[in-house]
């Protein structure tokens, strides 16, 4: 086993254990938060002036008459999620509140009771706070009913105030509701008035105009008008005129077209164009058969015979004159068409002037009624707003006429309460119960948080890098006294089997044992450790050596005027200066006195001598020191020595402390072997149950002759074996090995 790791070791995380250890330990700083805050409450609930609490019932609906606006369909449904958060901050608005205070004259008893000098009263704004303070304003799970509770020492005037409070809201909602409506009817009455004045305005101009235009009384609209009007008729017969003259044009203007485009020599495809042209004519085509025929007559007979051939002659001559007659009758239906064309074009010029004529006619007979319509239209406009007006003044007024006292119901009314509802004993001692329990375990943790000292071991191995080789709990007491069948022994059973392990040399046996600072414990854990060494066959020196304070004198119960002192002053020999124990192979060394001249003492030759002859004479030599933090000894003796061990007492000194007694034993060349954690109070830390209360259990259990003399064990035999033990140091055990006995003897094998 090394004494001390190579590496930094990570920081455990938190498990939920780890809070319940915190709250067992801080249990006593808990309970006492707990307590005092319990207290407290119960204390200042019973000095409290009792407050009694009446409440009336009240349905609040929309201001929604019974019946109908006239010619609206009326809906009911009035769900509005605002509306009853709106009510509630009306009824505790000063519009309700103040007129409550001014009528029944509260502010004298209020001033009175708020404890005002003589003849000094609340202001107006000050008592309607006092009321708003005492007030509550709630609704009754879905439902439209609202609950006003007043709180107030007198029973009678708390029941008063709800029931003024609820008329107070009744009249204001009346009176909001009445004055908008009585203003908005003279608003619409007035502008009745300008309405009818502009009617009346509008009809006499429109008469005055149909009179003038000489409109008749059945023309009511510009349809109608436009229906009766002759220059609209003629202006609709000209254009059907002119549709009709403008196809007709461009019909023969098509045929001209075509027929001039005819240039064709085959004289069928020119028969077919001319029937698709002219369908009406009848020499053209028949002359062109003509022509037809004789040219293919000619062309048979100009392949038999020649040129003046007599029959040849007269073809040629029959097809001349039937050429001439074609371009002839051609040339006539291009002049005919030519003729036609022009006469349907002046006839479309003209149609087209009579039309913009007309138009310009129409024109000018629709100004003549645009004006009379137009100012129509506003008479029939304002006539539409003077009726809407009209009918809106006539709802207000009925809507005002209807009663609405159904807005606002009592369902029940405030009575006085038969017993107060503040404070509240049970109440008030339950949330005190539970908040001073919630104080108690964030006080516990918060101290626990500020406590920087040593409380696991994974706290001292990581802080000071080095390993933990045994854990001794509180209230044990001397191992010479109690025996080998002790079961503190064997948490020093432990620590023995790890020191022997943690040995670099198998010839190191000198041993001190040292602390950051006083009462840790070192003095019973270095007489216990040398104990079970002893018990176990070795033979063992304890030097006292903590020239300071003794102290293990008196647990051998031997007188301290002869000792170590004595040695080193040369006045006594060592066989002189060492004393026996009830134990065989337990030698003791005492301090003796130590003159005030002699205060550097432990650092001399003759020290060094006596370490290297005890070294030689006995198995084990074990050295008791002062705190390394306050005197130079400690230190002197640990470089002196072959091995050392740094004792920390659970939850003491602060674990920078501890850090530096390993640093100045690490100084002065000492071989730190380890840890020993002492004190531990197995009982409340369930974290070191596996360390140290498992043994117990485990070897001397309840059935054991042992087990049952411990536990019959009184507090003041303990608390004597304390005393006498001097120092006061708890051990402790660590986890480890099972017999005792067993190891020994493999330590011997081996070394």
């Amino acid at each position: 086993m090394q004494a001390s790791s190579s590496t930094a070791r990570p920081a455990p995380e938190f498990h939920f254990l780890d809070y319940w250890r915190i709250i067992r330990i801080r249990k006593m700083v808990i309970l006492a938060v707990w307590l005092l805050v319990v207290i407290t409450t119960v204390a200042v609930t019973l000095v409290l002036k009792p407050t009694y609490d009446s409440t009336i019932t009240i349905e609040i609906q929309k201001d929604i008459p019974d019946i109908g606006p006239i010619g609206v369909q009326q809906d009911r449904n009035d769900y509005d999620p605002y509306f009853m958060a709106t009510e509630f901050s009306k009824i505790q608005s000063d519009s309700v509140l103040w007129p409550v205070v001014k009528t029944n004259n509260f502010i004298p008893t209020w001033s009175q009771r708020l404890g005002l000098r003589d003849g000094e009263l609340l202001s107006p704004q000050e008592a309607v706070e006092y009321l708003r303070r005492n007030l509550e304003v709630q609704q009754s799970r879905n439902t439209k009913l609202v609950e006003i509770s007043v709180y107030s020492p007198v029973k009678e005037e708390a029941a008063d105030l709800a029931n003024l409070i609820a008329d107070s809201y009744k009249e204001f909602r009346q009176k909001s509701r009445k004055e908008p409506k009585e203003n908005a009817i003279e608003v619409l009455k007035k502008q009745l008035e300008v309405q009818e004045l502009r009617v009346a305005t509008l009809q006499t101009n429109v008469d005055n105009l149909r009179v003038e235009l000489n409109i008749p009384d059945t023309v009511n609209s510009p349809t109608a008008a436009y229906s009766v009007s002759t220059e609209r008729e003629r202006l609709s017969t000209l254009l059907g005129a002119l549709q009709q003259a403008r196809s007709d044009l461009v019909y023969y203007e098509s045929k001209l077209d075509a027929l001039q485009s005819l240039e064709t020599k085959d004289l069928r495809l020119l028969r077919d164009a001319i029937l698709t042209v002219m369908p009406g004519e009848q020499i053209l085509p028949l002359r062109l058969d003509d022509l037809d025929k004789v040219e293919q007559r000619l062309a048979s007979l100009r392949t038999e015979y020649a040129a003046d051939y007599p029959e040849v002659q007269s073809s040629m001559a029959l097809q001349q004159v039937l050429q001439t007659q074609v371009s002839n009758r051609i040339d006539g239906l291009l002049q005919g068409l030519r003729a036609n064309v022009s006469a349907f074009k002046a006839r479309y010029v003209l149609v087209s002037n009579q039309v913009e004529e007309a138009k310009v006619a129409v024109a000018k007979e629709a100004s003549k009624f645009s004006q009379y319509f137009e100012l129509k239209r506003e008479l029939e406009n304002q006539m539409r707003i003077r009726d809407t007006v009209s009918l809106r003044s006539l709802q207000e007024q009925i809507d005002l006429a209807i009663p609405t006292e159904s807005v606002v119901q009592v369902i029940s009314l405030a009575k006085p309460a038969l017993r107060p509802v503040r404070p509240n004993l049970a109440l008030n001692l339950a949330l005190g119960i539970v908040f001073g329990l919630l104080m108690g375990v964030g006080l516990a943790f918060f101290i626990e948080y500020l406590d920087t000292s040593v409380k696991t071991i994974d706290d001292v191995e990581r802080a000071m890098d080095a390993t933990v080789v045994g854990v001794i709990p509180q209230n044990i007491g001397l191992l010479m006294k109690e025996g080998a069948d002790s079961p503190h022994a064997e948490a020093y059973r432990v620590l023995r089997t790890n020191v022997l392990f943690s040995r670099k040399n198998p010839n190191d046996n000198t041993v001190t044992v040292v602390s950051g600072g006083a009462g840790e414990g070192k003095s019973t854990t270095i007489f216990n450790l040398a104990t079970v060494f002893a018990q176990n066959g070795e033979r063992v020196l304890v030097v006292d050596s903590d020239l300071r304070r003794p102290s293990l004198h008196k647990f051998v119960g031997v007188s301290n005027s002869i000792g170590l002192t004595n040695y080193l002053l040369k006045q006594n020999t060592l066989e002189e200066v060492v004393q026996t124990t009830t134990v065989p192979t337990l030698d003791f060394l005492p301090s003796g006195k130590l003159p005030s001249s002699a205060l550097g003492i432990i650092n001399s030759p003759r020290m060094k001598e006596l370490v290297e002859e005890v070294r030689n004479r006995y198995d084990f030599v074990f050295f008791d020191s002062p705190p390394i933090m306050g005197v130079s000894d400690a230190s002197i003796l640990t470089s002196m020595v072959d091995m050392a061990l740094l004792v920390v007492q659970y939850r003491k000194y602060p674990q920078a402390m501890t850090l530096r007694a390993k640093q100045m034993v690490q100084k002065v060349g000492g071989n730190l072997l380890g840890i020993v954690l002492n004190n531990i109070n197995i009982s409340q830390d369930s974290y070191y149950y596996y360390y140290s209360g498992y043994y117990y259990d485990y070897y001397y259990g309840s059935s054991s002759e042992y087990g049952g003399r411990r536990r019959r064990r009184s507090k003041k035999g303990r608390k004597k074996d304390r005393s006498d033990a001097g120092d006061t140091a708890k051990p402790v055990v660590d986890a480890g090995e099972a017999d005792a006995s067993e190891e020994t003897a493999e330590l011997k094998q081996k070394f």
